[in-house]
């Protein structure tokens, strides 16, 4: 780099400097210090006399010659193989009857065996795509069509912790009233406008039965923000929340909570994260953490001002002049406007009218609406936008690709069922075989359930959460699952199998309940998701056979022996502790040995029969079946008490 040149660089960064340079940031602070130049991490800023000198160190960088190789695609003919490899005809079906194969210049080549040949003649053998794979492999999109793109932002920690408190504080709305139980139940996309520039959040639930949603949101992300509260510290889903995000390779910005509390301890909050990897940069490590309070809005600007710097530092590009391509964050089934999704566009640019397919389900955008509520024609990347004209409910998490063809996308998405069709069936023989087998012995119990919720990720949380239920002893089935109102033929199919219908957020028809109360068919509904996970629990659990244990209710002695003709030798007794009970069972002990056992038929105080005897008190006692008494004895009343079963 020439002097003037450098020259122009007054203060910058140690990660701009070591992205022009194009080594590592760890490399450039080593190179730093052997220079005498104390930095602590890559957002630390050096001099101009510096960077000058850091620049002739290390000079500027030369990439490597760029040598692009050979591709054959199987089916080429070996005169095409010939004249793409400028190597003679002869030669190539000499080498193939050398494998065994006997070719003439027409012959079709197939993948395995232009393997065989590229490892003598040094080309790259590519695998024909099917139609599907033709259509959505991914494409390469030269550099100068690249544009910048706002980053996705994805908030993440523990239940309570503040996530939708900090997502308000930013984009100045109230939607933590609108959750039941004050727990975010859907993950929600928004398109906020900083200073600093433009940013898409993902707001994450925090409840553990959404860790699915939560890693889903960690793939579809640039950053994750960690929100972690400094009066409660590293929980359960804090942990998740990382694991996800370290797996998806994205970087964290940290935002401890709270700080305004009388209990806020931020220090032991960089400690215990500190154990998990992720190291400050005031203790000389990476990561950057924010003390804020979302209630009082403290803090944000600078937390959302490091946001932006981890944003440029990895330069976030796409090509909004391509076909569509993106992920659905979100879906349901609207009554009034049929199957709705949110959906992040992440490449392209997605417009009013675009066919395409998401998962199992085809479609043609109908309308697109932004997290304003505004209807708008297009979408480019980074753009959260609910569409219309999905075929059926997509399940949060699928791809969506734009297709030219209408057609295309329809005879994608039939094939695709097709093979899950044949896939389940023959997973549900399987299945089916070996629940037989298990309730013919009796091994098993059955509850059968129904799940309808008012979105997709609701159902998949409720059910990923009732199957960890299952047990040994209690067998959980789902046998329906759905998106929209409990319907009847919901109905219908849980009175034929004897099912419970699970309702989330969502009620019967008015059809469906009548129909529900002649059939006796349980249709139970929550809005928060742990009081459905124990009502299911519950019922498991009355499936069980309860536990009986025996409750000794008294112990008396045999003080004197009285011959009835009648009935026979009656032991009278005085109670030492507790009580005897008339129709208890009771057994006889002599010399700590138990000698019988029996049932007290009559339980007598002076002349009167009576229901029980009090310690300290005095009675007859005739057990039937058994005479032998002898003074000494002890009698021990029982009684036997069934305590619930409880899942293990």
């Amino acid at each position: 780099m020439d002097q003037e040149k450098a020259h122009k660089v007054k203060h910058i960064r140690i990660y701009e400097l070591a992205k022009q340079l194009q080594i590592s940031n760890k490399e450039l602070i080593q190179r730093l210090n052997q220079l005498g130049v104390e930095v602590k991490s890559h957002m630390s800023s050096i001099d101009e006399d510096t960077a000058i000198l850091v620049h002739e160190e290390i000079g500027e960088p030369t990439p490597p010659p760029v040598q692009e190789a050979v591709k054959a695609e199987d089916g080429i003919t070996v005169t095409a193989l010939s004249s793409l490899l400028d190597i003679n005809r002869t030669e190539i079906i000499k080498s193939l009857i050398q494998l065994g194969i006997m070719a003439n210049v027409n012959q079709r080549l197939n993948y395995d065996t232009l393997s065989a040949l590229s490892k003598k003649y040094k080309f790259e053998p590519i695998q024909k795509l099917s139609t599907e794979e033709r259509l959505l492999a991914e494409e390469y999109d030269p550099p100068e069509k690249l544009k910048p793109r706002p980053p996705v932002v994805t908030i993440m920690g523990h239940v309570d912790h503040g996530k939708t408190s900090l997502l308000d504080a930013v984009r100045k709305t109230n939607v933590i009233d609108t959750e039941a139980g004050g727990i975010t139940q859907h993950i929600g996309a928004y398109h906020v406008s900083l200073k600093d520039g433009d940013v898409v959040f993902l707001d994450t639930p925090g409840h553990e039965a959404f860790t699915k949603m939560r890693a889903r949101g960690a793939q579809v992300t640039d950053i994750v923000v960690l929100v972690v509260a400094a009066d409660d510290g590293v929980m359960p889903q804090t942990v998740e929340a990382v694991n996800h995000a370290k797996a998806a390779k994205v970087p964290i910005v940290v935002a401890v909570n709270k700080i305004d509390k009388d209990n806020a301890k931020p220090d032991r909050i960089r400690q215990q994260l500190s154990d998990l990897g992720l190291i400050p940069e005031e203790w000389g490590g990476e990561v950057i953490f924010a003390d804020i309070s979302a209630k009082n809005k403290i803090g944000i600007e600078n937390l959302l001002e490091n946001v932006i710097i981890q944003a440029e530092m990895l330069e976030l590009k796409a090509n909004p002049d391509k076909l569509a391509r993106g992920t659905v964050i979100e879906a349901e089934m609207d009554k009034s406007r049929g199957p709705v999704a949110t959906v992040l566009v992440q490449n392209g640019t997605l417009r009013l009218g675009d066919n395409f397919i998401a998962g199992l389900h085809d479609g043609k955008v109908r309308a697109m609406i932004n997290d304003h509520g505004e209807s708008i024609q297009e979408a480019p990347p980074s753009t959260p936008v609910e569409i219309l004209g999905f075929s059926g409910v997509a399940e949060a998490g699928d791809k969506f690709y734009v297709v030219k063809d209408e057609r295309e996308a329809k005879s994608i998405s039939e094939s695709r069922k097709a093979e899950i069709l044949e896939k389940g069936r023959l997973a549900n023989s399987r299945k089916s075989f070996d629940l037989l087998q298990m309730l013919k012995e009796g091994e098993i119990k059955e509850l059968n359930l129904i799940i309808k919720g008012d979105v997709q990720g609701s159902i998949e949380a409720l059910a990923e959460s009732f199957l960890r239920l299952n047990t040994d002893e209690v067998k959980l089935n789902i046998l329906h699952r759905g998106v929209g109102e409990i319907t009847e033929n919901d109905v219908m199919l849980a009175a034929a199998s004897k099912a419970v219908i699970i309702g989330f957020n969502i009620r019967p028809t008015n059809q469906a309940a009548r129909l529900a109360e002649r059939e006796g068919v349980e249709i139970k509904l929550h809005n928060i998701i742990y009081e459905a996970i124990e009502y299911v629990r519950s019922s498991m659990e009355g499936m069980l056979e309860p536990e009986r244990r025996e409750v000794v209710a008294g112990r008396a002695s045999v003080i004197e022996l009285f011959s009835i003709s009648r009935m026979g030798t009656v032991a009278g007794c005085r109670v030492d502790s507790g009580r005897m009970l008339r129709n208890s069972s009771v057994r006889v002990i002599r010399n700590n040995r138990t000698i019988f056992d029996g049932k007290i038929e009559s339980l007598r105080r002076f002349t009167q029969d009576v229901r029980e005897i009090l310690s300290g008190q005095e009675c007859g006692i005739f057990i039937n079946g058994f005479n032998d008494f002898e003074l000494g004895d002890i009698l021990e009343s029982y009684t036997f008490e069934e305590i619930p079963a409880k899942l293990k």
